[in-house]
C-alpha cells in the first residue's frame, strides 16, 4: 500500500496514522509514476486537482489552461491528497469512507 502526499500535510498525516504499514511516497520529492498519475486521473478526472490550494491560487489563467496531467508533473502539490493505491485500487482524499474502504481491502 501506497500513499502519494506530502509528509508535513495533516490529511496525510492522518491517513499514515490510520494506515500504519503503508509507505509514504512525498510527491514534492519523488513524484507519482506516470502510470499511476494517468490512471488516477483516468479514474477521478478533475477532482484530482485540488483548486483550492495556494499554489493553484498562485497560477495565471494560461498555467491553470495546461493539461491537468502536465500541470501535476510541473506542480506535484496541486494533487488532491492523499492518493492512496492498495493493489490495483486508487482512493483520493481522507475521511471516514474512505478509511473503510481502504481498510476492508487489507
Amino acid at each position: 500500500m501506497l500513499i502519494y502526499g506530502l509528509k508535513n500535510c495533516d490529511t496525510c498525516r492522518k491517513a499514515r496514522k490510520a494506515l500504519p504499514e503503508a509507505k509514504l511516497v512525498d510527491v514534492r520529492e519523488e513524484g507519482v509514476p506516470d502510470a499511476v498519475l494517468a490512471l488516477a486521473h483516468e479514474r477521478f478526472g478533475a477532482a484530482l486537482l485540488n483548486t483550492r490550494s495556494t499554489t493553484w491560487r498562485g497560477l495565471d489563467e494560461d498555467a491553470r489552461a495546461q493539461d491537468p496531467l502536465a500541470l501535476l508533473k510541473a506542480y506535484p502539490a496541486l494533487m488532491k491528497r492523499p492518493l492512496i493505491a492498495v493493489g490495483d485500487a486508487l482512493f483520493i482524499g481522507w475521511n471516514k469512507e474512505v478509511e473503510a474502504e481502504v481498510k476492508a481491502m487489507l
